[in-house]
């Protein structure tokens, strides 16, 4: 079995579950100072890339190696307890720092907001994962260097150094983004250049629209925060979300995946010579993922309760059907399923379903 590295971001999520049947038209009609507001029971689960990803492919059986770092207090321990109920563990324990945490406020009718902190993920470096762990691996992936400091400092030398070892060693690499507060010290970080660094190194780039439109056309992005809606809904794919695609093989990466909320997934593949570069150890087919340009509109779920996770979960998706050799159109699809299977329970890993169960109920029309 071809084994995979997750690294990166881990946390613990704190979501209080709204009462059902509630919906909200706007935040400030929820969070009023001095209100009280009832809620149903917190559900508490781990959240972030490593936790996300990393347990969605395992679950969808593959070889999974988890690589994030906690601190030495109850979130930490928290942490390691839930990941040890699916086998996995491993993680670092760094007794200087606190434990990441987010509260999510997945309230009805609007899109979430999170209350985060980054914690001992603010420490983590390509230090953190030893040689002997990269023996095997087939791919690599990272996800929300916006949300861990020595990652993007420095104009993001410490993650291109991180892809950079990956790809001498003809590892297969991906990489995901997070939402970035404008207001923060990584709001402040030159995220194009950043890019535009670390890109060369990466094979699947995979992140959302909000996020990449953030980085690389911030005019459009206020434009569309402007209107106060989830900026994903009704999105044009060809007009708004394929211009931004096209930059990015032209920055250096060879598959892009633009995840679109309620619009669906974009891909967009590079020429045959520039896919021929992915991580050796993968053995792509070069001619099927070559020239690819694939809009996949958004399945319907069964009942939406919670967003959290859904973008992790559906390149876990995506990630795990490239490995057991699928072609790109079918990957594609697979990820926006699992998706949608991801928001139909509060946690991020009960509502997945086994890839073969996905392609099934595409088949049979959804």
């Amino acid at each position: 079995m071809k084994k995979i590295i997750s690294a990166g971001h881990i946390c613990l999520d704190i979501t209080p579950v709204f009462p059902a049947g509630k919906q909200y038209d706007s935040l400030s009609s929820l969070l009023i100072p001095g209100r009280l507001v009832q809620m149903e029971a917190a559900d508490v689960h781990t959240g972030g890339s490593v936790a996300n990803t990393g347990l969605a492919l395992k679950l969808l059986g593959c070889d999974v190696t988890l690589m994030g770092k906690v601190g030495d207090d109850s979130f930490g321990m928290m942490i390691q307890s839930i990941l040890s109920r699916y086998g996995a563990g491993g993680l670092l324990v760094d007794p200087g720092s606190s434990t990441s945490y987010s509260v999510v406020l997945a309230v009805p009718g609007l899109d979430r907001v999170f209350l985060h902190s980054p914690g001992a993920n603010d420490t983590f470096t390509g230090s953190d994962i030893p040689e002997e762990a990269l023996e095997d691996a087939v791919l690599f992936h990272f996800g929300y260097p916006p949300l861990m400091k020595r990652t993007w400092e420095k104009d993001g030398a410490e993650l291109i150094s991180l892809f950079r070892r990956m790809k001498q060693k003809g590892i297969a690499t991906s990489l995901d983004l997070a939402a970035v507060d404008p207001n923060s010290p990584a709001g402040k970080a030159d995220w194009r250049k950043i890019l535009a660094g670390v890109l060369p190194y990466v094979d699947f780039f995979v992140p959302s629209f909000g996020e990449l439109c953030w980085m690389l056309d911030r005019e459009r992005y206020d434009r569309l925060s402007a209107e106060g809606r989830d900026m994903t809904d009704s999105l044009d794919m060809e007009k708004e979300v394929l211009p931004l695609a096209e930059q990015l093989p032209e920055m250096g990466c060879r598959v892009v995946v633009i995840k679109c909320g309620t619009s669906g997934m974009l891909l967009r593949t590079a020429g045959k010579e520039s896919i021929s570069g992915i991580g050796s150890r993968l053995e792509l087919d070069t001619e099927a993922w070559s020239g690819q340009t694939i809009l996949q509109p958004c399945f319907k779920a069964d009942i939406v309760r919670s967003g959290a996770g859904a973008g992790d979960t559906s390149i876990a998706a995506f990630l795990a059907a490239i490995l057991n050799g699928r072609k790109p159109a079918d990957c594609i699809a697979l990820a926006c399923a699992e998706g949608a299977c991801c928001v139909t329970t509060y946690d991020t890993l009960s509502g997945l379903k086994p890839l073969d169960e996905l392609e099934e109920r595409i088949r049979r029309g959804w």
